[in-house]
């Protein structure tokens, strides 16, 4: 009843049913997108899957390329060499990428956060083939294509990625902990090196992994600086290195229908690592964010 002994209508009339048919009608539409995304993962992965996995076998995985990239061969070099470029990778973009986080969350104001926010997001949307073509007139032009200079390459393509994922992270440590260690007299690095990033180890973690498996796939940035290569195993980074990527692009543009046959089982081969790093990214995420919420 209202104050006049008026009853008031709750039931909301037309206007409810309006939203809630709409409500519906977005319900609808945003799980039919999730299952298309989901339907269009699974096509691409049977399709290499179906194509490749009759090319795939113990010996491909171990083996040296043939003499003059005959079949038969395995890709035992580009395996290693994208192993060492990405690792290498890693190691550029991982301190830089986490201490530019360190810097946005916990002691930037907000003049310098904005700024640097901002160069971090058009860096994380720039397209690769613009990173390879800057490398390529960095450190190629004048010298020679090398395993370095795809990982410098790479280490670009990750910087964003992990800078972004361990900046929100440490954005989920409790203030709390911030609060309870200043308040204890502890200096402000020492609270981010003893305390937060301990803290926000796994999310960290997780960001990294996720970042390896994007420029793992990557072959743009690796077209321009480490694409001229010899069919033996290398590791010498100083010079250019077999990676997986350019070797199906390779295959992918030779005559022999072989070849075509091993481009799919190699990107079957990556498409795996990928999945494998993602999953196990996922598992850590949902590790450290259980952690946080403790």
């Amino acid at each position: 009843m209202s104050a006049r002994g008026q009853s008031v209508d709750l039931r909301g009339g037309g206007r409810l049913r309006r939203r809630r048919i709409v409500n519906k009608v977005m319900e609808s539409i945003g799980t039919l997108a999730a299952l298309l995304a989901v339907a269009v993962l699974v096509i691409v992965v049977v399709s290499v899957a179906r194509r490749g996995a009759h090319s795939l076998s113990w010996h491909f995985l171990v083996a040296e390329p043939k003499l003059f990239g005959g079949a038969g061969g395995g890709i035992s070099n580009a395996i290693v060499g994208t192993a060492i470029i990405v690792g290498v990778a890693t190691v550029i973009a991982l301190p830089v990428g986490i201490l530019a986080a360190i810097y946005l969350t916990e002691f930037a104001p907000a003049r310098f956060a904005t700024p640097i926010q901002m160069v971090i997001d058009v860096l994380a949307g720039l397209p690769t083939i613009i990173v390879g073509v800057f490398i390529y007139g960095l450190l190629v032009v004048g010298h020679q294509q090398s395993g370095l200079a795809g990982s410098v390459a790479l280490s670009v393509v990750m910087l964003p990625l992990i800078a972004r994922a361990a900046q929100e992270v440490l954005l989920l440590v409790p203030p709390a902990l911030r609060e309870g260690s200043l308040a204890l007299g502890v200096s402000r690095w020492r609270t981010v090196l003893g305390i937060i990033l301990p803290t926000a180890f796994g999310g960290i973690v997780t960001g990294t992994v996720l970042a390896i498996a994007r420029a793992a796939g990557e072959t743009a940035p690796l077209l321009f600086t480490t694409s001229i290569f010899s069919n033996a195993v290398s590791t010498d980074i100083t010079h250019s290195m077999p990676n997986i990527p350019v070797l199906i692009f390779i295959y992918s543009e030779q005559p022999d229908p072989a070849l075509h046959q091993d481009a799919w089982a190699a990107a079957l081969v990556l498409i795996a690592f990928v999945l494998v790093a993602s999953l196990g990214a996922r598992a850590l995420l949902a590790r450290s964010r259980r952690k946080l919420a403790r």
